[in-house]
């Protein structure tokens, strides 16, 4: 359990040097081979305040667009009682607590740190998973606050967005900057021109690909340190397979909300290509990874 939480946290750490020294490299390429580089600061700010407004208001948002309702002790005394013991034995404040009526079996959390955090499940998780499976689900989203994984997504988020706006406008500036300049900010090197051109395309699906891989790896993390709240793997791992089992469609969710919840909602097409293309790893390793733990 402690070798998978080590090996998570590092990999999330690798992954956003990565992501750092792509935003450097095509900040780089920008001022060398644009006739406005100026513009470059500019791009940076924008994707900045651009997150600013979902980062403060996520929570509001996805809960409205999700219909759900706070939980009452009355109604869900057991899901109430399962989060505030688990809030106690990771050291949080407890979350609100909503859930959405929808007979599939699913769940999320949200709000940006853990003083505003919020956990929200739909009425089929409640109905089809025992107490053991439920408490290894409110474990796993009770270790996305307590890591503060909304912050951390959003400051990808505002990472990705920038590696695409940058791109963007170096192939604007090049295509309709003057030549003479592009040669002289190059040095007349053709290479430099090619590497800025080559970077600039390939740069927004390096960016896709690497947000993509920390959205994994927190899941990951989150099920090795949900398992260590609840001292139990074995509940999470059946409550993935019972989600990811269950037919019946997620009429909540979305493709801007799918990525927030325990498994996705929107079910994926098998495939090698399609791993590397979503947001959470598969069902299959998840389960092995809990039960070798």
């Amino acid at each position: 359990m402690y070798e998978q939480i080590g090996s998570n946290i590092w990999r999330s750490r690798g992954l956003i040097a990565f992501f750092l020294a792509l935003i450097i490299g095509l900040g780089y390429l920008f001022a060398k081979t644009t006739d406005y580089p100026e513009i470059l600061p500019i791009a940076v700010i924008f994707a900045i305040l651009s997150s600013i407004g979902s980062y403060y208001y996520s929570d509001r948002i996805v809960l409205a667009m999700s219909r759900a309702r706070p939980a009452t002790r009355e109604e869900h005394a057991h899901l109430v009682n399962s989060v505030e013991g688990l809030a106690l034995a990771a050291g949080i404040p407890a979350p609100r607590i909503y859930v959405i009526d929808d007979s599939a079996p699913n769940a999320f959390a949200t709000g940006r740190d853990p003083n505003r955090a919020v956990i929200c499940v739909t009425t089929g998780l409640l109905e089809k998973l025992n107490r053991l499976e439920l408490e290894g689900v409110i474990g796993h989203e009770m270790a996305h606050i307590r890591d503060y994984d909304i912050r951390l997504v959003t400051l990808v988020a505002v990472l990705a967005g920038t590696a695409v706006l940058i791109s963007d406008w170096l192939l604007r500036s090049m295509w309709w900057g003057s030549g003479v300049s592009r040669r002289r900010r190059t040095g007349g090197s053709p290479i430099v021109l090619l590497v800025a051109i080559v970077a600039a395309i390939l740069a927004p699906l390096a960016a896709t690909l690497i947000q993509l891989a920390i959205s994994r790896s927190r899941e990951y993390l989150a099920d090795a340190q949900g398992a260590m709240l609840t001292r139990y793997p074995d509940g999470l791992a059946d409550a993935l397979e019972k989600i990811a089992a269950d037919t019946e469609p997620l009429e909540a969710a979305n493709k801007a909300t799918a990525h927030m919840y325990i498994v996705n909602p929107l079910k994926d097409i098998g495939g090698p290509l399609n791993a590397l293309f979503s947001t959470h790893p598969p069902i299959e390793e998840r389960v092995r990874r809990l039960h070798a733990m």
